[in-house]
């Protein structure tokens, strides 16, 4: 396993993650917990796009 791997495999254990903390907050919490799940999965996506941006350059 090389380093590109890891981060492949590393990019989409935070894409599900990101993807699951955006579901729990639109369709579990209604309430101001909601808002904070989502934009918790947004960051997850945003550092999951920096993880596969850096895959053959590391």
């Amino acid at each position: 396993m090389n380093k590109n791997t890891v981060l492949a495999w590393a990019t989409f254990i935070m894409i599900v993650v990101g993807l699951a903390l955006i579901a729990l907050g639109a369709f579990r919490y209604n309430d101001v917990a909601g808002w904070g799940f989502a934009s918790v999965g947004i960051g997850f996506l945003a550092i999951a796009w920096v993880f596969n941006a850096l895959k053959g350059r590391v």
